[in-house]
């Protein structure tokens, strides 16, 4: 089986790109997604993540994600401490669920993660990877209009994310999604019957 990573920036139309393969019958694996539930009542990082930042996270005993954002969106060593506790136990989760998809005869399985290649580097145990890039000005308008997010937040935001330029370089394939979503859906397409050769 194929694993192959799709990568962009906040705003850029990457979860949009998801959807669109998903509707292909390609599986998508959400990094973001197991995040929220190892963190989630009952989760595997729960105990660890409350013992590390406290009650201060909590709402009504439950681990409010706005207010650990808020924590670590800004410190470094926060962010840190949490990508310790939380990286570790996606990965682990993603390996099981990769496992489980090639026992069930799938060719290929995409995993959908911002941080792929934030360090500069890509992970090794990619088959391929696909970049979606957007504009800055078209991903803050995503982002104001999407999250109600101000400019300045909005461009907080990208510009605290690794910049995509710097992950062109390790891309097989490039998503532009500057204009329409349905020039976005086109490229998809075309992307999905090359997966389906490429996990053959």
């Amino acid at each position: 089986m194929r694993v192959i990573g799709l990568t962009g920036g906040t705003g850029s139309g990457k979860s949009e790109a998801a959807k669109r393969f998903r509707e292909h019958g390609i599986p998508v694996l959400s990094a973001d997604r197991i995040g929220h539930e190892v963190i989630a009542p009952g989760g595997e990082a729960e105990a660890k993540v409350t013992e590390a930042f406290g009650s201060s996270v909590l709402t009504d005993g439950v681990i409010d994600r706005q207010k650990l954002g808020a924590i670590v969106f800004d410190n470094a060593e926060a962010r840190q401490r949490l990508n310790a506790i939380v990286h570790p136990l996606i990965i682990q989760n993603i390996k099981r669920h990769c496992e489980d998809l090639e026992r069930h005869g799938q060719q290929a399985v995409i995993i959908n993660a911002a941080l792929i290649a934030e360090d500069g580097k890509r992970p090794a145990c990619l088959d391929g990877l696909i970049l979606v890039t957007s504009s800055e000005p078209v991903r803050a308008a995503r982002l104001m209009a999407a999250r109600g997010f101000s400019e300045t937040e909005a461009l907080r935001r990208i510009r605290a994310q690794t910049s995509p330029d710097e992950k062109v370089a390790l891309a097989d394939w490039i998503l532009d999604n500057d204009g329409a979503l349905t020039d976005l859906w086109a490229q998809v397409d075309k992307l999905v019957e090359v997966i389906r050769q490429y996990g053959g």
